[in-house]
């Protein structure tokens, strides 16, 4: 009886290093279309989707929760690459979501700012830096143009600038294909 409790104890043993080293070594560190999904994405965390940021929006994506079409910064190049990796036909943006505009960036009057870090706190990207009763600014390579800072502004000295397009941010705009009926 000993003998059998050892062994079955023994087997336990090994068979819990076993599951344990498995779990280190075959572990997977989340749904990689979703890590494909939110590479496609243009990380804005602007919320106009109706998610929180990108990476909430590629989770319902992948779980089929959510359409392809409600990224207005991602515009229509965002929903045809979307509609491309996922095997789907792309759609035209959803009007509900807002309307594609260039990229832009926030520009802060440091004239007219007083300091409130109501901007700062709004800021999902930290790309607003500045002190509490101090002027502040805007790091441009950092900000999105999600549009977040503008509504929490109470003197209105944050305007939204486009950025000039270089070869770095020009973007290739897929070709409009037209689907002719079958006659």
């Amino acid at each position: 009886m000993i003998i059998a409790v050892i062994a079955l104890g023994l087997l336990a043993g090994a068979s819990g290093l076993l599951l344990g080293f498995a779990a280190i070594r075959f572990k997977v560190e989340g749904d990689p279309m979703v890590q494909q999904i939110d590479s496609v994405l243009p990380q804005t965390q602007c919320g106009q989707c109706g998610y929180a940021g990108c990476r909430p929006y590629a989770e319902a994506i992948a779980a089929g929760e959510a359409d392809i079409n409600l990224c207005p910064p991602g515009g229509q190049n965002g929903i045809t690459a979307l509609a491309e990796l996922l095997g789907r036909d792309p759609k035209s943006l959803d009007p509900a979501s807002g309307i594609e505009k260039p990229k832009m960036a926030a520009v802060i009057d440091e004239q007219r700012c007083i300091g409130c870090t109501l901007c700062i706190q709004a800021c999902p990207v930290d790309a607003i830096i500045g002190a509490a009763k101090h002027m502040h600014t805007v790091l441009v390579g950092e900000c999105t143009g999600c549009e977040l800072c503008l509504a929490p502004c109470p003197v209105d000295c944050i305007q939204m600038v486009p950025f000039a397009p270089t070869v770095t941010t020009w973007k290739w705009t897929y070709p409009v294909v037209e689907v002719k009926a079958a006659a």
